[in-house]
């Protein structure tokens, strides 16, 4: 799950009685996928291809051991719940980052590479469905985001928060764009869409090319939730 995550951290944020860690909120959503495409620029999960250009959902094998396995979903969860309490002085923003990584988890166990237990030789946990039915976990993903976004805005819209129809359409076009990418390469390379001829750069550009993504949501997300009236 890619823009799915970040949905979740917009309604976390949204009952925080201590305002002014949607960031936060936003990166522990996606801590997981942060830690693994880290732990991949430096060696040590591995995603292949590393051509961008190559990659697709159905095609990326990825080892996510210590990101994403069932085990270290305790480490990451206590490292979230303690950086947000003493941050923000707030147990509550604490708590809400232990939730997104929990909800993290189990959203992948539905829309997601396969996780295990601990390591490849341990029992799968999730469904695996980029493999196995990538066209149904982007329809999942959809879905998420679908209800999350309405749940957001109909809470907004009890609290008397307006917004403009540019500022709703600029959010509601980072999660349209996440579930547009996914299934743009889904099961077709960037290289087959546009006949893109073989080019051996000698570097990983797939992973630069996915935390840029990450990156990018997360900027354009902050923006614009916290400015929620015409500036």
């Amino acid at each position: 799950m890619l823009a799915g995550h970040y949905s979740t951290a917009l309604i976390a944020d949204q009952q925080l009685p201590k305002k002014g860690a949607l960031l936060f909120l936003l990166v522990a959503s996606q801590i997981q996928d942060f830690a693994w495409l880290v732990f991949a620029l430096f060696g040590v999960e591995h995603t292949e291809p590393t051509d961008v250009l190559d990659a697709t959902l159905s095609n990326m094998a990825v080892d996510m051991m210590f990101s994403h396995d069932l085990l270290p979903q305790i480490f990451w969860g206590v490292i979230v719940f303690f950086m947000g309490k003493m941050l923000f002085k707030s147990t509550a923003v604490g708590v809400a980052g232990l939730v997104l990584v929990i909800g993290h988890f189990v959203l992948d166990f539905f829309s997601g590479h396969p996780h295990h237990i601990f390591g490849m030789d341990s029992h799968t946990v999730g469904l695996g469905l980029y493999a196995t039915n990538v066209y149904l976990a982007i329809a999942i993903e959809a879905v998420v985001i679908v209800v999350a976004l309405w749940i957001f805005f109909r809470q907004e819209a009890k609290r008397n928060i307006k917004r403009t129809t540019k500022n709703k359409a600029a959010i509601i076009a980072v999660f349209v764009y996440g579930v547009l990418f996914l299934l743009f390469v889904a099961t077709t390379s960037f290289r087959e869409w546009f006949g893109i001829p073989e080019l051996n750069l000698g570097f990983d550009t797939t992973v630069p090319t996915l935390l840029a993504n990450y990156i990018g949501m997360i900027f354009i997300l902050h923006y614009f939730v916290l400015r929620p009236e015409p500036q």
